[in-house]
């Protein structure tokens, strides 16, 4: 299965320096140990459901859009749930950080699922950290890593 973090970024707002982009440079390059890995950055929304409908393989993407209406899962459950998709035949599993006024109606309708990191607000930089890092989380529970010691 291969993983993509991408996320809705104007080219106005994007930062090559940033200490964020760092951590979120670590953690992508740690989950490649357990699964093809990759981040994509998009100038709106549409660009994104453009690319997403490209995507090539026996089935469509699946799409995990980050929302504050969304799912919200413990470290372990997430997991779980990457598991299934791995096991299930999922080929490419897109998680995707949103516009700043949030997914339009169209986006929300096309997602396999609405994913929250919880009920606080972050920026987009951070949310990209704590989503990297909670994947590569997820692999190494699914893979008996101790990275992951239970709480």
């Amino acid at each position: 299965m291969k993983i993509t973090l991408a996320a809705i970024t104007p080219r106005r707002a994007r930062s090559k320096s940033e200490p964020t982009d760092r951590l979120f440079a670590d953690y992508l390059e740690r989950s490649t140990h357990y699964s093809s890995c990759d981040s994509e950055q998009f100038e709106s929304e549409s660009a994104l459901l453009d690319w997403l409908d490209r995507q090539s393989g026996r089935s469509s993407a699946h799409a995990i859009l980050l929302d504050s209406r969304g799912q919200q899962f413990s470290s372990e459950e997430f997991a779980a749930r990457l598991g299934r998709l791995r096991d299930g035949g999922t080929q490419r599993l897109v998680f995707a950080i949103g516009p700043a006024d949030g997914w339009s109606a169209v986006a929300r309708q096309r997602a396999n699922l609405l994913f929250s990191l919880g009920r606080i607000t972050l920026p987009h930089q951070l949310a990209r950290v704590v989503l990297a890092e909670q994947v590569y989380r997820a692999l190494t529970i699914l893979a008996g890593h101790p990275y992951h010691s239970g709480h």
